[in-house]
């Protein structure tokens, strides 16, 4: 048992990595041949092979901004360059670099090539995090050359990395490893000294539930695989143990290790938009299916339930309007519920609310018509209020003529009566042009007989 543990705790490794850390630090790949995955990025030629082989001195080598969410490999392929390249390589973290951090690199780097030869790459991991003046400060030393700069961040770069920055250098864009890909890493984790050193052995159908549990996250693979190894380990004295005689990770033994897979979802960053964005858009679109899982994911990774029952009333009032005036008063019920009650119980009016606004007719005309009256607001097109709508009631105001030829439509037995309400600049102007979905159907044949009488059409 002993020796097991010791195995999978990383007693035995090799190399330069502490004991104690953890498989997914151990397993980092010493050269970009050992990467897995990103294999767009890496083949002959592209700008990080010549980056991890050029030698010492040889220039030439761009500075690139690695983007990608996380557990795709950024510091990885970073950690790979520094072994493969004969430049010199400084780490820095902008989490708790500062701009006099990143002065000190650049002086050292400057003196190196001009006394020694010798080029620096300086690796920045969460470049995002940095203000725009830190980010100033790497400026000189990338624009002359002092420094080949690769950066990392989870976030676009086009907002969270200041324009002179990105102008110099090459933006390449990490993704999500596919299944077959975490597998491998998987079954390399397993079997190597650095690794589990096989001290386990992994049932297909847990390896395929560390993958599914993932979700593309590399790091996350090999942290579930960690626990569930050493959860079979502390199973009763090889209650689990197979045929070989070591322990077995089983589905069970997963489920039990991992207890969900965490959402990869940066309520800051890229993810909290494009998961919003989707849930928005499933519910215009119509499919209750897919706006429930968005709602499910926002949920899961921590949302704020207060946002999501904004974006509710927001959607109702939106896209579907007076196509069903119930759906505002739907979505405004379940954000007091959440007020209320909260999370885990407020997840059931909001998902009431998302299924209710997703199945619901559908129209804009509503935002459509209070866009156009305030473009021409904005554009200067509104005139003076007709006189007979003028406040009457003031001393002085009826010698003016405000109020008279008013027709009060209560005393037209159909309750419309002709008048203009309009400005004159404007007397003919539609906003409002209601759909035939849902209710609106209606209140656009009640509208087509008011426009008749009140505009005399």
């Amino acid at each position: 048992m002993s020796v097991l543990l010791a195995s999978i705790r990383g007693v035995e490794t090799q190399g330069m990595q502490a004991a104690t850390a953890p498989l997914a630090v151990r397993m980092r790949p010493r050269s970009l041949d050992e990467v897995v995955g990103q294999q767009h990025l890496l083949r002959p030629g592209s700008p990080l092979r010549v980056l991890a082989s050029d030698t010492a001195g040889g220039g030439g080598a761009v500075s690139v901004i690695l983007w990608g969410p996380p557990g795709t490999g950024k510091t990885t392929l970073a950690q790979a360059i520094a072994h493969s390249s004969g430049r010199r390589f400084v780490e820095l973290s902008a989490v708790t670099a500062g701009v006099k951090d990143v002065r000190v690199v650049m002086e050292r780097a400057l003196n190196d090539r001009d006394l020694f030869d010798t080029a620096t790459v300086l690796f920045l991991d969460e470049i995002h995090r940095f203000t725009k003046a830190q980010q100033d400060a790497l400026l000189p030393g990338v624009e002359n050359g002092w420094v080949t700069l690769v950066a990392a961040t989870t976030e676009n770069p086009s907002f969270s990395v200041i324009s002179p920055l990105l102008s110099r250098s090459l933006l390449l864009t990490l993704e999500p490893l596919q299944d077959q890909e975490l597998g491998e890493l998987l079954q390399r984790a397993i079997t190597d000294p650095r690794g589990l050193n096989s001290a386990v052995t992994v049932l297909p159908e847990a390896l395929d539930a560390l993958i599914q549990l993932a979700s593309g996250d590399a790091r996350r693979a090999l942290t579930g695989l960690e626990a569930a190894a050493s959860s079979a380990v502390a199973l009763d004295d090889g209650a689990e143990a197979g045929d070989s005689g070591l322990p077995v990770v089983t589905p069970e033994v997963v489920s039990t290790a991992v207890n969900r897979a965490l959402l990869r979802y940066d309520k800051n960053g890229d993810q909290h938009y494009d998961v919003t964005s989707a849930f928005i858009k499933a519910m215009r679109g119509s499919d209750p299916d897919a706006a429930i899982h968005y709602l499910a994911r926002m949920i899961e990774a921590g949302e704020d339930p207060r946002f999501i029952a904004r974006r509710l009333m927001v959607h109702a009032a939106e896209d579907v309007g007076m196509a069903d005036p119930m759906a505002l008063q739907v979505a405004v019920a379940a954000a007091e519920a959440t007020a209320l009650i909260g999370l885990p119980e407020a997840r059931i009016p909001l998902a009431e609310a998302t299924i209710y606004i997703a199945t619901a007719p559908k129209s804009n005309a509503v935002i459509s018509a209070i866009d156009a009256a305030i473009a021409d607001v904005k554009a200067g097109r509104f005139g003076l209020v007709p006189l007979h709508l003028r406040d009457a009631h003031y001393p002085g105001a009826k010698r003016m003529g405000h109020g008279r030829g008013y027709v009060y439509p209560h005393s037209d037995p159909r309750g419309v009566s002709k008048q203009q309400y309009l400005p004159d600049e404007l007397r003919d102007r539609v906003y409002y042009s209601p759909t035939s979905h849902g209710n609106e159907r209606e209140v656009s044949e009640r509208l087509d007989k008011i426009r008749r009488i009140t505009r005399g059409e």
